[in-house]
């Protein structure tokens, strides 16, 4: 099957009222800021796109904004969209700190996926939002007033130059993630390019514009399907205090502390790597403390390794001995931290 070429557009806007205003993308948690752990899902976009302010990112990015600042998911949207070249794009939010590749990659091949291949059927007009009302499905009224046809994805003319399948009787207009409870995520979501232009354009037509209007309006006449979070806490969100302290508890955990941690020094080192933990272990086992007792001598491997990998001398090994170490002390500083506290 052919690998489905896509821009990825991050929406990293946004009041965070609930946070009491924090800068939420810029939130750590694992020691990284959240919008760096969203990027890190998406390595192999084609071009990747943040709508919000400027900040120092893992890798390249084009930044745009809005139109009006602040004026919500769907404008944000659109704002990103103007600038994606791909046949596909990607539409994250910026708090998903336990987004991974594996899950980037299961909604791009459910894109391009027939349906006949998975045995599911387009849901076609359904609402965004679990609970915001009856689903528009066959023979009900969608946004438009339309009466929506039994789920079929809309048919695209195949343009000449184009390698990629178009959306048919075959394939979807979308992919959406759905969470544990069964509720849709439109902003954990891979959608065709050209069907997602038309559709804000055309509720931008109908509202006068996109600023302040809700998601479900987007998904309302788009033929989707629905995938369910291979890992439950792919579809996790940071839209709290409480949510952050769950997610920064969570890397902690006894049974997930190790794994976390390694990955994240690799990361910070820029280094590919299966580490063999036990051996190590074995050889180290009375090194000290840091994120955990066994992290350090963890550590202190993956620093020499990455100096050796770059033909690195001293001076590299001491440069990322810095930076290992500045890694474990934002873990130290956020052990500390109650999440909220002094926001005022």
């Amino acid at each position: 099957m052919t690998v489905l070429v896509y821009d990825a557009v991050v929406l990293a806007g946004g009041a965070a009222k609930r946070l009491g205003g924090a800068d939420k993308p810029g939130l750590r948690v694992g020691g990284r800021p959240l919008l760096d752990r969203v990027l890190d899902a998406c390595p192999d976009a084609a071009g990747t796109v943040v709508v919000g302010s400027r900040r120092p990112t893992v890798r390249p990015v084009r930044w745009t904004f809005e139109q009006p600042p602040g004026g919500g998911p769907l404008a944000a949207l659109d704002a990103g969209v103007r600038h994606v070249t791909a046949p596909a794009v990607l539409a994250l939010s910026a708090d998903l700190p336990f987004l991974t590749v594996d899950t980037v990659r299961a909604l791009l091949t459910a894109l391009d996926t027939p349906y006949a291949d998975t045995g599911t059927e387009a849901d076609a007009g359904t609402e965004a939002d679990a609970g915001a009302g009856a689903g528009t499905g066959a023979g009900a009224e969608t946004r438009t007033g339309r009466k929506a046809a039994a789920p079929q994805p809309y048919a695209r003319a195949r343009r000449p130059e184009s390698p990629y399948p178009p959306a048919g009787p075959a394939r979807p207009d979308g992919v959406l993630l759905t969470d544990a409870e069964g509720r849709d995520q439109p902003l954990v979501a891979v959608y065709r390019t050209e069907p997602l232009r038309r559709e804000l354009a055309l509720i931008a037509a109908e509202h006068g514009g996109l600023a302040h209007l809700p998601l479900r309006l987007l998904t309302a006449d788009l033929a989707l399907r629905r995938l369910p979070a291979p890992d439950p806490a792919a579809a996790f969100d940071c839209d709290t205090w409480d949510h952050l302290a769950a997610a920064r508890a969570r890397i902690r955990d006894h049974g997930r502390v190790l794994d976390e941690w390694i990955s994240e020094v690799k990361k910070e080192l820029g280094i590919e790597l299966d580490v063999d933990t036990a051996a190590l272990l074995d050889l180290a086992r009375d090194a000290a403390h840091g994120v955990a007792r066994p992290a350090a001598p963890l550590t202190t491997f993956l620093v020499g390794y990455a100096a050796g990998h770059s033909g690195g001398g001293p001076e590299q090994v001491l440069a990322n001995v810095r930076r290992a170490a500045a890694l474990a002390a934002r873990w130290a500083e956020e052990a500390g931290e109650d999440p909220g506290k002094n926001t005022e």
